[in-house]
């Protein structure tokens, strides 16, 4: 059976004035696959996701999304035709509750749009504050509903920023360094997370530093260096490519 692919980046051009952020990127994502992009610092991961969210429009070539283009969207329609990313830094509501924060995109996501001022009346809302709740118990949060976000630790706050993508139940969830600042026990535990999403069947690309994490989740790796993927594959068949390891460190083993 042939897989069905959900992402696919045709020919992605970056360029900001003289530098090429991104050169001739072409990308195909399968459904229910988690996805890794690895690559030194400054090789152009982040901007690859920023151009697949609609936050950087990109000087060439289109990014489609189940067969629908999604470059020119913006942002937030990108976001409710199912695509939903966890930042490399948390973007949360610092001076609301764990529950409240992820009662926010949930509404969003039924309702299009809600004017903010009129939260505390939804906060009665019934559904909405359980399918939260239950998303908070998932990820070891609900003990804290009631806490400041803002007063969280960093990998409590990554934490609630996968709570608050989940709660929209996205097709594709794109993850930027997710262990970032993470302890290495807060870093299995996200881990385990992750590997639960996926039996659900949700699509998942995963940029990382973290070979660790990397070799743990995915099933399939592609390298960016320098702007272009240099090699593409299962995971053991990357670890061995010699010019990976160039690309690291001058020949650094994975």
């Amino acid at each position: 059976m042939t897989a069905k692919i959900i992402l696919d980046v045709d020919d992605v051009q970056m360029r900001f004035g003289g530098l090429m952020a991104l050169s001739d990127v072409n990308l195909q994502i399968e459904e229910g696959k988690t996805h890794a992009i690895i690559g030194p610092n400054g090789a152009g991961k982040s901007t690859l996701l920023n151009v697949c969210v609609g936050r950087l429009q990109p000087s060439r070539g289109t990014v489609m999304f189940e067969g629908e283009i999604l470059t020119g969207k913006t942002p937030y329609e990108i976001n409710q035709v199912g695509v939903a990313r966890v930042f490399q830094t948390p973007e949360i509501f610092p001076e609301l509750n764990l529950l409240e924060n992820v009662m926010v995109p949930a509404l969003a996501k039924r309702d299009g749009s809600f004017k903010f001022n009129a939260f505390r009346n939804v906060m009665r809302e019934a559904d909405i504050r359980d399918e939260a709740e239950h998303v908070l118990e998932d990820l070891g949060l609900q003990e804290q509903r009631t806490h400041i976000a803002g007063s969280l630790s960093r990998g409590d706050k990554r934490r609630l920023e996968l709570a608050m993508c989940l709660v929209q139940h996205p097709r594709l969830l794109l993850l930027d360094e997710p262990t970032a600042g993470m302890s290495r026990a807060d870093t299995n535990r996200t881990i385990e997370i992750l590997k639960r999403i996926k039996e659900r069947g949700m699509t998942k690309v995963i940029i990382e530093h973290d070979m660790h994490v990397v070799f743990s989740l995915a099933d399939k790796i592609s390298v960016l260096a320098q702007g272009k993927i240099i090699a593409e594959g299962a995971p053991d068949d990357v670890r061995g490519n010699p010019k990976v390891q160039e690309a690291y460190l001058g020949g650094a083993h994975l």
